[in-house]
């Protein structure tokens, strides 16, 4: 037991020798011998560290439009997270029969298995405050999603597992759409859910024109992959006029 101890007090005196070095270099050598001995020592380390590491931000660009594969991965993770994480984000899709939906809180870890391969995925987020056209200071988060698997695996990781990432999450994401309005804040987007009474069963219309549209929609969301070939955006609108006459 003894030894125990004198093995961690050890331990924290080398520790705290090698912070205070750290510091000193840190402070009082050029800026161009810093930026040199960091730059091998990542070298250094990435020699010697067998794992891959690729970060997913929420948002790409100006911080203008949230990144889809973000969302994708959000979604595919939230079955692993409500089975794994400790700690819980729980949100409600309101048009989903009061769907409750969880995704791993900030700095959580889960873990994934793909053709007998395991991998790791952490939460994160970079916080930054700012004062810009405002007495009080305002809080800015950058969350992201990091990926790490060991490099071995490169070519099966970057190719058929993300593909298949993104497509559960997709698909996860269409089972549990919400109608969304967005607004800019002046330095991001955010949204409120659209909830609105009207379904195809309220609609008032002639009843075999009203199974030709859900029809056509429903042939509409399979054609995707046709879509895609030909070139043209996979989109569909409908118009709805009223006249005098039909009231």
């Amino acid at each position: 037991m003894y030894v125990t101890k004198d093995l961690f007090a050890h331990l924290g005196s080398v520790l705290a020798s090698l912070m205070f070095v750290w510091a000193i270099f840190q402070q009082y050598f050029p800026y161009e011998l810093r930026s040199s001995v960091e730059k091998y020592s990542k070298r250094l380390v990435t020699v010697i560290y067998p794992y891959i590491q690729i970060t997913f931000h929420e948002f790409t660009g100006e911080r203008f439009m949230r990144s889809e594969a973000y969302s994708a991965i959000e979604n595919y993770l939230s079955s692993k997270s409500s089975t794994q994480a400790k700690r819980l984000k729980a949100d409600i899709v309101k048009n989903s029969n009061q769907s409750l939906v969880l995704s791993m809180d900030d700095y959580e870890e889960v873990s994934d298995e793909f053709q007998e391969v395991k991998l790791w995925w952490n939460s994160g987020k970079n916080v930054t405050k700012s004062q810009v056209f405002s007495l009080y200071p305002v809080t800015d988060e950058k969350r992201f999603y990091k990926l790490t698997f060991h490099k071995r695996y490169r070519e099966l990781i970057l190719g058929p597992y993300l593909v298949n990432v993104l497509k559960e999450g997709n698909a996860i994401k269409v089972r549990n759409r919400m109608r969304k309005l967005y607004t800019n804040n002046g330095s991001r987007w955010s949204h409120v859910t659209f909830e609105h009474p009207a379904t195809f069963r309220t609609l008032a219309m002639e009843a075999e024109k009203k199974q030709e549209i859900i029809e056509d929609l429903i042939t509409f969301s399979k054609a995707e992959d046709f879509y895609a070939r030909i070139g043209r955006a996979w989109k569909r609108g409908y118009l709805f006029v009223w006249t005098s006459g039909d009231w």
